[in-house]
């Protein structure tokens, strides 16, 4: 019966880790590319970029903490569920 339970909890977990872990991963990506493309323009200029941290930088670093959390969700509802398995057996 725990071990039902554990993996009923381990695949709510993990569900809602992923669900938190779609959105700022996707921004990320988007700030990424974005980031990117205005480093070929302005290489493309022949201008030198500002190494200061910007907006976008900043924005990513946010984004990618919030995704390594929800990761973290996810690696213990996995765990969990094997957990549950392991006791189901």
């Amino acid at each position: 019966m725990m071990g039902i339970v554990l993996m009923a909890l381990g695949v709510a977990a993990a569900a809602a880790g992923y669900a938190r872990f779609r959105g700022p991963w996707a921004r990320y990506q988007a700030l990424k590319a974005q980031d990117a493309n205005i480093a070929r323009y302005e290489s493309w200029r022949g201008g030198l970029r500002d190494a200061s941290p910007t907006g976008a930088s900043v924005a990513m670093d946010m984004l990618r903490r919030q995704a390594r959390e929800a990761g973290v969700i996810v690696a213990a509802g996995v765990a969990l569920f094997v957990v549950g398995l392991i006791l189901w057996q």
